[in-house]
């Protein structure tokens, strides 16, 4: 079946602040031919016979990779491989128009095929919002290619309620189907310039392209308060949800690093700490005092803490 899309203009990513990365794409992933996704894949020990880690970051709603470009540049310096991937719907990736594709499996199944063939091994995860919902459900379908895991600001839900912040996160984007991305980033990282908060919009030229940013906060596997269920759309991920938590709290071996963005109103402390007791030996988490939900706008020593925890700087 072919899905009809959007593919973002190439000149919407011309001269983008900090932004250096040549693009790369695959256009036939199986289950996705015909859509194009777009990733970022830096490897400065190619060709050598080093043991660098590879780094594979996974962005959220409503961000891209442009989210982890801080976080890269700490990776690469220091000889690992650098991937971040834009899910379809965000980025330079291929924006299907109707919001009935986009679902939890659709995204999920979408990042599996994107591992396998990049065939990627010694994985650190590192993950924030949906990279986290998504992504920490990633490592118990092959876990001998994940090693380590860099997680910030997010959690694997599983039908719980809501709680206010979340709630109206989700009644706002409902109200606001042509959603300005790049003044909610703004207003989620003041820190961001008028250039940077230009590059995360540019992959929205108009409301055709948003399906995606309109969609994910009715996937979120919680319910609106207390007493309602789940709607259909949110509950198809709870099962997996389930399954990860199994996961990180009996089976996960690896080397775990957290880092929590304390201004976050909805992904904060409070929530990284549930979190961080699901993950098996979590270690204490690094605090950013400044930080909101887009931690990674504070990523390089988020990026350099991790790095000296892993043993690997």
């Amino acid at each position: 079946m072919t899905i009809e899309a959007l593919r973002t203009p190439d000149d919407r990513f011309d001269n983008l602040s900090g932004w250096d990365y040549a693009p790369h794409y695959i256009d036939d992933l199986p289950g996705y031919e015909g859509l194009r996704m777009h990733y970022v894949d830096e490897d400065p020990s190619a060709g050598k016979n080093g043991d660098g880690v590879t780094f594979l970051c996974i962005h959220g709603e409503p961000s891209w990779a442009y989210l982890y470009r801080k976080m890269g540049k700490v990776f690469t310096q220091a000889g690992h491989r650098f991937v971040a991937v834009d899910m379809f719907g965000f980025g330079r990736s291929d924006k299907p128009v109707d919001d009935g594709v986009y679902t939890y499996h659709f995204h999920r199944n979408a990042l599996l095929a994107f591992v396998e063939r990049l065939d990627l091994k010694n994985v650190c995860l590192v993950c924030q919002d949906w990279g986290g919902l998504l992504g920490l459900t990633l490592p118990m379908e092959a876990p001998d290619r994940y090693t380590r895991l860099l997680v910030m600001n997010t959690g694997l839900p599983a039908g719980e309620n809501a709680g206010k912040g979340f709630a109206d996160w989700r009644a706002f984007c409902k109200a606001n189907p042509d959603l300005d991305v790049g003044a909610l980033m703004k207003r989620a990282t003041p820190i961001l310039t008028d250039d940077e908060v230009a590059a995360y919009a540019a992959p929205f030229p108009d409301i055709q392209y948003k399906a995606g940013v309109r969609r994910f906060p009715e996937l979120v596997m919680l319910t609106g308060g207390e007493g309602e269920a789940l709607t259909p759309a949110a509950s198809e991920g709870v099962e997996t949800s389930l399954k990860a938590r199994k996961f990180w709290s009996q089976d996960w071996s690896g080397d775990s690093f957290m880092a929590i963005g304390m201004q976050d109103p909805v992904l904060g402390p409070p929530a990284m700490q549930m979190l961080r007791k699901m993950i098996k030996d979590c270690p204490e988490p690094m605090e950013v005092a400044d930080g909101g939900h887009f931690v990674q706008e504070w990523g390089e020593p988020i990026a350099k803490a991790a790095l000296e925890k892993f043993g690997i700087a």
